[in-house]
Parts: structure tokens; sequence; C-alpha cells
């Protein structure tokens, strides 16, 4: 039995040291002088992720017969959960809170070595009726999701950033919007056995009545002429609410963009580089819909991204965009495979049947839909505030993938949120028009 579960679990056990390569390597570009910044304001400082992936994966992984965490260090529960403050109320904490970086280094070596110990020996049987594969998968993706949160942390590390010479690209002929027919949409995880969160359960049918979308995402280029147009200062565009953030923080363009003497540049990691034009925009949701007002269109919902994505005009639906095929560079810029992103339209093999492009990688995209469970829903008992902590209606669905999504999380059924004004992910937008 033992063998058996070495057999079939050992394949995951070498994804969890792939995925801990690359968090440890995000890290590894900090230097310890800078770990206890603090770059987004609603973020714990860097120096909490060093033991945060660790002490998750020993609390989901390391349980005892009853399912609990095995909570043995003081740390185990400093580092257990992060956070995500809504209204206003932002981490107060000081660098002095928290243990000397050797401390936290040090406790993330020991409690890795404790998880690879588990590894040697994985358990033959569910524990407390969860399966060990399952587990494992959470883990796995918890920490990729957290490459993606720590690739954007860093992309706003206060540092001196020296200019970089990328030349700049030119504007992207975005055309007419593409006509999607009416049909049905597949929301939710198959219930055939592989893995997913709480909130891909259940798989539902629902009708999408016809609409027109954007072919490519919405390019920094486009959104220029928005802020060239005052809609920052126009609260036609905001609803009240999104209008007085907007005062409240005086915003004037997206957080990514940096107004220099010569023109707009971008922020990348570790530098500025030349105005992109053809690369999509990074924005919150509250200016995605902005300027989707300011061009008489709305954001989709999840339904019609879902049918514009993975429908057929013949009423099947895909695996992916594209159809079956196993995503690869040619489909998208997804997986780590660059830091920066791609022009719109770089990869037009990954068409959709009705000729959506870009929908999987190179930035998530805004829907309309407010995060909520599916009917059905039921909190996975490994994890019981994965979904059920931020159904709140302050949550947005967004569906894609960026440059910094690993490929195991481009099904077509997972599901990534934020807040309204949350600007720093790599989240971007495509505007959709009744038919």
């Amino acid at each position: 039995m033992l063998r058996l579960a070495q057999d079939t679990l050992q394949p995951l056990a070498g994804e969890l040291s792939v995925a801990r390569r690359s968090t440890d390597a995000l890290l590894a570009q900090v230097p310890d002088t800078a770990l206890f910044e603090r770059p987004l304001p609603e973020r714990h400082r860097i120096a909490f992720y060093l033991g945060h992936l660790e002490a998750f994966d020993v609390n989901l992984l390391l349980r005892d017969a009853a399912g609990a965490p095995a909570l043995t260090d003081r740390l185990d529960r400093l580092f257990a959960f992060g956070i995500d403050p809504v209204g206003g109320l932002l981490p107060s904490d000081a660098v002095a809170d928290w243990p000397p970086v050797e401390a936290i280094r040090a406790y993330a070596r020991r409690t890795r070595a404790r998880v690879d110990q588990w590894l040697t020996r994985l358990p033959d049987r569910p524990i407390d009726g969860v399966p060990v594969a399952t587990l494992l998968q959470a883990a796995i993706e918890h920490r990729w999701m957290h490459a993606e949160t720590l690739a954007y942390m860093l992309n706003r590390l206060p540092r001196e950033r020296p200019l970089r010479r990328l030349e700049a690209t030119r504007a992207v002929d975005h055309g007419d919007m593409l006509a999607v027919p009416a049909g049905e949409a597949t929301l939710g995880a198959p219930p055939d056995g592989s893995f997913a969160w709480d909130n891909e359960y259940p798989a539902h049918t629902q009708h999408v009545p016809a609409f027109r979308i954007d072919r490519y995402m919405v390019t920094n280029g486009q959104f220029l002429q928005f802020v060239q147009a005052g809609g920052y200062e126009d609260a036609r565009w905001w609803s009240p609410e999104d209008f007085v953030w907007v005062r409240r923080q005086s915003l004037q363009h997206p957080a990514a963009w940096l107004r220099a003497q010569e023109g707009w540049r971008l922020w990348s990691l570790h530098d500025a580089i030349a105005f992109q034009d053809s690369w999509p925009v990074y924005v919150s949701y509250a200016e995605a819909s902005a300027y989707a007002r300011w061009t008489s269109s709305q954001l989709p919902d999840e339904a019609q991204w879902h049918r514009a994505a993975y429908g057929t005009p013949q009423g099947s639906e895909r695996a992916y965009p594209w159809g079956d095929q196993v995503p690869d560079s040619d489909l998208g810029n997804f997986d780590f495979a660059r830091w920066d992103p791609m022009p719109v339209n770089a990869h037009p093999h990954s068409a959709s049947a009705f000729g959506v492009e870009g929908l999987l990688g190179n930035g998530w995209e805004w829907t309309s839909t407010p995060f909520a469970p599916f009917t059905g829903f039921a909190p996975q008992s490994f994890y019981p505030g994965y979904s059920a902590d931020f159904t709140d209606g302050r949550h947005f669905v967004l569906k894609g993938g960026s440059a910094h999504t690993a490929q195991r999380l481009l099904r077509r059924s997972f599901r990534n949120w934020f807040q309204p004004y949350y600007p720093y992910p790599f989240a971007g937008f495509r505007c959709v028009r009744p038919l």
C-alpha cells in the first residue's frame, strides 16, 4: 500500500519542489535590507512570505489523526494567514513587531525539513477523509498563487531603478468588436475527481444572450486616450463611491505608469521602461469600469467571458479557448516564461472559436461578477476559509491569467478575485456591448 502511495503521489511531490524553486528564486531577489519593506499598503511585509509559504505547507500537510493542523511552533501561527483588508483598514504593524530575519529564515528551513521528512513516507490513506493527493495539490497551487503575488510586490519595491532600453511598441489595430451569439456557458469544475478549489464547484450551465466583445484586451495606448481626455477628473465615468476613492488617492493614471519629463513610462522589475502602447493596461476594477463607461461599454460578466472563451457556434465547449491542446508558449504569455507582458495581438493561434485572442495569460481580466459561491457551494474541510472569507460583495471575479500564472491554474474553471480598488496585480480587461 505504501509503495502504491509513493508511486502515485511522488510526481506531486516533484511539482511541489518545482513551485518551491520559483518562490525561492523570487525571494532571493530581495536584499535582506528590503525584506521588511511593505511595497503594497494592503499586504504584509515581504518577510512574512519567507515564513508563510513554509507554514502553510506544514499546517496543511502535517495534520493529526483528526485532521487538525500540526501547530507545534508559535511561528506556525504567526505565519499561518495572509491579510486582505477592506474598507480602508490597513495593517499598522512596525518592523519591531516581527522576528529578526535570521529567525524567520531558520524557521523556514526547520519547517521545510519537517515537510521533506513527511514527503519521504507519504501516507497511504486519506487524512481525516481528505485524499493526500488533494492536500498536495492545494499546497502546490497555493505556492504558485503566492509566486504571482510576490512578482507584483517586487514590481513595486521602492528602490533606485535605472531606465531599461526597451523599445516602445506601436498601437494595435483593434478593429470592431466580435459578435458572440446567444448560447450556453458551463461554469465550474466537472465532478471528475481532478483538483479544484471549493469556489469552482459545482459545475452548472447558464444561458448567455448575444453580445459583442473586444478581440483583444484593452491596451496602454487605448487607456492613454482616457487619461488624456480627463477621465480621472470626470465623475460621469465613475460610480459615486469609486470617484471618492479617486479623489482621496489623488489618482491621475494607472499605478504602473510613470509620468516622466520626456513622456510616459512603465514600471517593471528593477527598472522603468519605455511606454508600451500595445501591452495590456493593468488597472483596478474601478478604473476598468470607468474606461468601459467612457466607451459606452461595460465589463463582461463571468458567464459572458466563459462563452466568448470556451463556447463554439455549434454549442459545444472547449477545454481551452483554442481547443484541447495543452497550453504552450505559442498560445499565450504565462507560466513565468517572461517577466513582462507582450502585445495583446502576439498570439493569434490562441483565438477562441469566436475569434477572441489572448484570453489566457498576459494579464488577468476583470469581470463585473461579484465573487460569490455557486449554488451548492461547500467549503473544503482542509481550508474552509479559502473562499468563504471573501464572499462579501467587495471582491470581483477575474478570469484568464497573467505572465506569472502557473500552467496548472489555467484550467477553465479557475476563478481569481480581488477588491475593486486593488491596482497592483497583473490585471486588465476587455469590454462588451449588447448585440
